[in-house]
């Protein structure tokens, strides 16, 4: 029997399996244990967050109101009524692995397989930036001929060099396949944001089961990723577990142990948490997977993990329908997708009529990143473009310290607003940009520093007069 070891670099040692089990039955004995259930709470309301045993326990027998009420007020002291919006860019879905559970595996003959050129890639960035992005995640399959660290590489620095009309992308993250310390050395340098990488299960032997073949299938490689990715210099990591592969239970746990992992090694947490769930795609039975979740259960896991890790951003995407959207907001999640496309060219009109059969799995929520941005409006968040942390430096470390002390608002808070301006005068219609403008003239009297609010101010006159990209 491997020890649970959190600083080892070893997979099976800091996600044991053991440790696991043991947490669960020990939350499942205990769920009705309203006193001990109750002395957690409280230690959470400290909002310095839990480890994966308390968590796993609330999770499991905590009142439902209460942990949505206590989730809540952690994410608005932390993320005031700020979202971060991103839009998702698919590469390639050539891929050498045999991914059970993903349309993109190497035995599925009925997939369009299909790689954007550099000039696709352009057009794709031309058309988001119409949109209004400013953040993208890149995703591709894994394969060494169609898609090389070469191609992405290139692909990334195609991205920055687009600036069409006010339109620029201020930051990429990176989805792609595990790879390796020189490798992730590369991205750094390339100026990524986030390297994103979804362990998709925990569940050792389920991992083995749904990745039968590929590089993918070497389950100590694909967990060891992030401490590669850590040792090669990027400082903001994003962990992610795609629910409906095994008990929901498990991958919560291992996620958070997943966390407190590279706390421990590193001194630093994943900067960002995925909780996508498994939808239909092409060649995909998805009845065959059993352990799907509702949406009430997909609530308490997300409230759970804002409970838990306070600090880190937690992501839902258009797999999402708008009101279960809407009810993961209030507890805890941080960024969304809007307009998004999960075929390979769906962005620019013509590539998105060639492509349509490219797609990597069906979304719930196909509105326009207009309709989200006046939706955010409408029921009182800030919908935010900002990327300058990661312009000023702000990330790993130094970013979980201002987040720790709560300064964190000092900065993303005027940010949001200053890109929420520029959006509302290049891509909003007259109704949205009104309602926009109003928000920010109300959340502007709540920024408590006098110099600061004169800044924004200033900042936002200079952007009404055509100026752009201010940050404090």
């Amino acid at each position: 029997m491997l020890q649970y070891d959190v600083k080892s670099p070893h997979a099976r040692e800091f996600i044991s399996h053991e440790e696991i089990m043991r947490s669960l039955a020990w939350a499942e004995i205990n769920k009705n244990n309203r006193g001990l259930i109750s002395q957690i709470m409280e230690k959470a309301a400290e909002k310095k967050g839990l480890g994966h045993k308390e968590a796993s326990l609330l999770l499991a027998g905590g009142e439902s109101s209460e942990l949505f009420t206590l989730a809540g007020e952690i994410k608005r002291e932390f993320y005031g009524s700020r979202i971060v919006l991103f839009a998702p860019l698919y590469l390639s879905n050539y891929c050498v692995n045999g991914c059970l559970y993903c349309p993109y595996n190497i035995k599925n003959e009925n997939m369009t397989r299909k790689k954007l050129t550099q000039d696709e890639i352009r057009r794709e960035v031309i058309a988001l930036q119409d949109m209004g992005h400013k953040r993208l995640a890149i995703e591709s399959g894994e394969h060494p001929e169609y898609s090389p660290i070469e191609y992405i590489l290139e692909s990334i620095n195609t991205i920055y060099g687009v600036n069409h009309k006010n339109g620029a992308i201020r930051r990429v993250n990176v989805n792609i396949a595990a790879a390796t310390v020189d490798e992730y050395r590369m991205l750094k340098a390339a100026g990524i944001g986030t390297y994103i990488l979804f362990q998709e299960t925990y569940h050792e032997q389920t991992y083995k089961y749904i990745h039968p073949t590929g590089p993918k299938s070497n389950y100590d490689w694909h967990t060891e990723a992030m401490d590669r990715a850590m040792q090669g210099g990027v400082n903001d990591v994003g962990l992610g577990a795609l629910f409906g592969l095994a008990d929901y239970r498990y991958e919560f746990a291992a996620m958070l142990m997943h966390a407190e992992h590279l706390e421990a090694l590193y001194g630093v947490g994943p900067h960002t948490m995925s909780v996508p769930r498994i939808r239909r795609a092409q060649g995909v039975v998805i009845d065959s997977y059993k352990h799907g979740i509702d949406d009430q259960t997909f609530a308490r896991i997300v409230a759970c993990l804002r409970i838990s890790a306070p600090y880190t951003g937690i992501i839902v995407s258009t797999r999402e329908s708008e009101e279960c959207r809407r009810k993961v907001m209030d507890v805890g999640v941080s960024q969304i997708s809007g307009g998004s496309r999960t075929s390979i060219g769906g962005y620019s009109p013509r590539q998105n009529s060639e492509n349509s059969d490219t797609r990597q799995f069906e979304i719930s929520d196909d509105r326009s990143l207009g309709e989200v941005v006046r939706w955010l409006l409408d029921i009182g968040y800030i919908p935010s473009f900002c990327t300058a942390c990661y312009r000023e430096g702000r990330v790993g470390d130094r970013f979980m310290e201002l987040c720790k002390s709560g300064q964190i608002q000092n900065c993303c808070h005027p940010n949001a607003l200053m890109t929420l301006q520029e959006y509302l005068i290049d891509y909003a219609d007259t109704d949205t940009r009104q309602a926009g403008e109003k928000l920010i003239c109300s959340e502007i009297a709540n920024i408590p520093s006098g110099k600061m609010r004169s800044l924004v101010l200033s900042h936002i006159e200079k952007i009404k007069a055509g100026g752009r990209d201010f940050r404090v």
